[in-house]
């Protein structure tokens, strides 16, 4: 059955390279709004194409041949604006994960000096921190930003009555993702006498796994909402127990991420000096 079948080099490099592009793109998209997108134009693809070939339906066939043209020339203008962040991501040098690990290495003592600053200014505020668990999908509510965190910039934010004080920023790979964000607002009963923020902070700790740091206006104090608990924090211990919860939110945002070009030229490099060695002792030996 199998006979004549025959598998090459060529033939694997190629199913490799679309197996990556197929990753990073849904990577890319997911729990975006072109996600669901996506998804949903995959369903009317599939579904009605599934029946015109189990029928052999000649006419509604060469109709959903021309449909799907169309579908496809119609597909760049409903995802044009992911199509130049994809592009915005490949000029980056983002797209395989190039970031500055300085920066990355900076954000915990940058997000203490800001949060302590804040809490003595009476400013408002909302930072998610991103773990696990995307919140791409919180990002579509508010403003795009991927932005360097400094505390000029989170005091701009947060700062009443410019237009993105209200909502929650959402930190990603040590970079401020979104502003102006909308979180969803816990309604435990326990929490009916607290502000929105902390409701909200709550809220967004119920549904994912995000480190969720709030700012008391009212009393100028810091707590912090993880996996649907919120815990207060005295002013001596504000910068001991942040630091403790921002480390553990980063964890797996200080590691390097993965990097296809550093990883190929490696594994060249590894197999380069494996062959040199082997070569070089065939030819001591002759």
């Amino acid at each position: 059955m199998l006979e004549g079948f025959q598998i090459g080099i060529g033939d694997v490099v190629q199913v490799t390279i679309l197996t990556v592009v197929i990753y990073l793109t849904l990577d890319l998209i997911r729990g975006t709004r072109a996600g669901q997108v996506l998804w949903g134009f995959l369903k009317f693809i599939f579904l009605p194409g599934f029946f015109v070939w189990l029928f052999n339906w000649e006419v509604l066939g060469r109709i959903y041949f021309w449909l799907m043209v169309a579908l496809a020339v119609s597909m760049i203008v409903v995802f044009q604006e992911e199509i130049r962040r994809a592009f915005a991501l490949i000029g980056g040098g983002r797209l395989f994960g190039v970031l500055i690990g300085k920066q990355r290495e900076l954000v915990p003592d940058t997000l203490i000096k800001s949060i302590r600053f804040l809490a003595n200014q009476r400013l408002g505020a909302l930072i998610a921190v991103e773990r696990g668990i995307s919140l791409a999908g919180y990002e579509e509510s508010g403003i795009r930003l991927d932005a360097i965190i400094s505390r000029e910039l989170l005091v701009s934010i947060f700062t009443p009555p410019l237009p993105l004080h209200d909502g929650g920023i959402i930190i990603r790979n040590g970079l401020i993702s979104a502003a102006h964000c909308i979180f969803p607002v816990s309604n435990r009963e326990e929490l009916i006498s607290s502000g929105m923020r902390h409701r909200a902070a709550v809220g967004l700790s119920e549904e994912s796994d995000a480190v969720v740091l709030v700012v008391s206006e009212e009393r100028g104090t810091v707590s912090v909402a993880y996996n649907g608990e919120l815990k207060r924090y005295r002013a001596e211990d504000t910068d001991k127990a942040v630091r403790n919860w921002i480390k553990t939110a980063m964890t797996n945002q200080n590691k390097r991420p993965f990097n296809v070009w550093e990883w190929t030229y490696s594994k060249y490099s590894t197999l380069r000096q494996k062959l040199r060695t082997f070569f070089a002792k065939k030819g001591g030996a002759k």
